[in-house]
């Protein structure tokens, strides 16, 4: 798991937006999964955990922006993007390779690319269109992953789940295939 958010981290450095999208939208699926019973993923899985591990993200990498004297003059801001918008993003983008879902709450949801503005746009609405940055968001996802590996890493539930996630194994998969790299 660790490797996959390090490929996204990289992904994300080297300009390459729709990987770190495509994979920053299928965390809440794989968390969501491992943490679950019964290993597998649904859309009420998806949506909880991008409730409770995501979705908070927000506002704590927008105060990690803020300098210390005006924090205190802060207020809580709620991330608009909830867990029924994006889990209907993720299926449309995912399965049909659209950004538009018929159920959605906005007409359009348009991530914006890191340095294509001297300004940054997060969660900001445009007439009926949901603009976020695009790194924002997958380093929010990427925190979120990170503090709940660290609640749930070494208990029974993730372990057991963890066995059958998908693995690079450097010299391969006996008896299948040894002696080189794969992914399996």
């Amino acid at each position: 798991m660790k490797l996959l958010l390090e490929q996204l981290e990289s992904s994300l450095e080297s300009g390459n937006y729709y990987i770190s999208l495509f994979t920053a939208l299928t965390l809440p699926d794989i968390a969501g999964a491992m943490d679950s019973e019964n290993g597998l993923s649904t859309g009420a899985k998806y949506k909880q955990w991008y409730e409770t591990w995501a979705r908070p993200r927000f506002m704590d990498i927008l105060m990690e922006t803020i300098p210390d004297h005006a924090k205190e003059h802060m207020t809580e801001m709620e991330n608009p993007f909830d867990g029924e918008a994006c889990y209907l993003y993720r299926c449309s983008l995912l399965h049909q390779g659209r950004t538009v879902h018929p159920k959605s709450k906005y007409a359009r949801i348009i991530f914006i690319e890191p340095g294509s503005t001297q300004m940054t746009m997060h969660y900001g609405t445009l007439n009926d269109a949901l603009c976020i940055d695009l790194a924002s968001f997958c380093k929010e996802l990427i925190l979120g992953v990170r503090m709940w590996l660290k609640e749930v890493e070494h208990s029974e539930k993730y372990q057991r789940n963890y066995n059958d996630f998908v693995k690079r194994h450097a010299n391969g998969i006996s008896p299948y295939i040894v002696g080189v790299p794969v992914v399996g």
